[in-house]
């Protein structure tokens, strides 16, 4: 089985950007322990600060992966062109927020994504990526 996980804009800074909301583990070490925990999946990551670059890598894989994870970041709010990536592929796509976005600012209630994806896993920590693979995995 491959997976892919997508992260969006600022979460290169996981760790480190406001740990009171987003924790204090790296992105990096998060992944290598979920790598270990379902070893038998083949992962792949990629991160960008780019709009554009995340739309080409949701299309690299989006049809012959068996699932993505993707937390767009802050384009969940503003990126129709992401949600029209999502609806343009074939592989599912699990959104995934750490934070709930629905107890922060009005304007983080609104997703160009989530009506696209197959769900949503939105404030559990990084504990939601690992629940988005148990829901490829089934």
């Amino acid at each position: 089985m491959k997976i892919a996980i997508i992260n969006g804009p600022n979460l290169n800074l996981l760790g480190t950007r406001e740990p009171g909301v987003y924790g204090s583990q790296s992105f990096e070490a998060f992944y290598s322990e979920l790598q270990q925990r379902f070893a038998d999946i083949d992962f792949t990551y990629y991160q960008s600060n780019v709009e554009g670059e995340l739309i080409n890598e949701l299309q690299r894989v989006g049809f012959s992966y068996d699932g993505i994870i993707m937390n767009p970041g802050g384009y969940t709010h503003t990126s129709v062109a992401i949600g029209d990536c999502i609806a343009a592929i074939t592989t599912p796509v699990i959104e995934v927020h750490i934070s709930n976005v629905h107890a922060r600012e009005d304007f983080r209630k609104i997703s160009h994504v989530s009506a696209k994806s197959k769900g949503s896993i939105i404030g559990l920590g990084l504990k939601g990526y690992e629940l988005a693979v148990h829901c490829f995995v089934k």
